[in-house]
């Protein structure tokens, strides 16, 4: 009896079956649009639609939370089978997490008010203008922590930052180009407002997943990431949800391996 054939049929149950029996993911997000937020009670965002489509290509079984963004990075750091998104990859970070991406590319920029006349150049400059607010779980107040930057003032959201910002309590506004428009608005400002100065560093959004997740699975991702790419499925959500985009980053972008 030839049992070649048999065997195959069942190594390949097999692998499927672990396929199918695998974890649910935790995909953990941050209100932060318009990459994710809430909409009627249901994750919404350019990162949500790039997420969901990709849950549809790998067949997994996942669950979209929208945290606070500590909570989401405590999380992913401890637990396995689960993600952080969007979340920008650094230096310092690199070894804490398995990446899959970028799903966006953008500038970190600092901004004044137009009418404030002020011309920052520099992070010399930016350290004679008294105190910077930014969330501390930043990678930019990481960054701006590293370059001993003395009037640094660490803050708990995003939304902390423009309020300051909006009363005067602070002259610098630091924000990625992609999510500037989507935070003035939630304090009543807009982008005419302001006076871009200096870039501080360009940034690639991606997803995070935890070390005590299968690299198996985190290539699998990575993988349906690309055919996006390729197909145009991402070129469409990214100019769906940033109409103005950059093309030479979105160029760039679609370019990534």
């Amino acid at each position: 009896m030839n049992l070649k054939y048999p065997v195959a049929v069942l190594l390949l149950l097999g692998s499927l079956s672990a396929h199918l029996s695998a974890a649910e993911l935790r995909l953990y997000t941050e209100d932060y649009r318009p990459f994710s937020y809430l909409q009627d009670g249901k994750p919404s965002g350019m990162a949500v639609a790039v997420i969901e489509a990709l849950i549809r290509r790998t067949g997994e079984t996942a669950h979209i939370e929208l945290v606070p963004w500590t909570r989401g990075y405590h999380q992913v750091r401890h637990q396995a089978d689960s993600a952080l998104f969007s979340t920008v990859r650094t230096v310092q970070r690199e070894a804490e997490f398995q990446w899959v991406g970028p799903i966006a590319r953008g500038h970190t920029r600092f901004y004044t008010f137009k009418d404030a006349g002020l011309r920052v150049a520099s992070l010399d400059d930016v350290r004679q203008l008294g105190t910077l607010a930014i969330p501390k779980q930043w990678y930019s107040y990481e960054l701006l922590r590293e370059q001993n930057l003395q009037n640094l003032y660490g803050v708990s959201t995003p939304q902390d930052m423009l309020r300051m910002f909006r009363h005067g309590r602070v002259k610098l506004l630091l924000a990625n180009t992609l999510t500037l428009d989507g935070m003035l608005a939630e304090q009543g400002m807009h982008a005419g407002q302001l006076q871009a100065q200096f870039d501080l560093m360009p940034n690639d959004s991606y997803i995070a997943f935890s070390l005590h997740t299968d690299a198996a699975r985190v290539a699998r991702w990575q993988s349906a990431l690309q055919d996006m790419r390729h197909d145009g499925s991402l070129e469409r959500i990214y100019r769906h949800w940033f109409p103005h985009v950059d093309e030479r980053a979105l160029a760039d972008l679609l370019r990534a391996d």
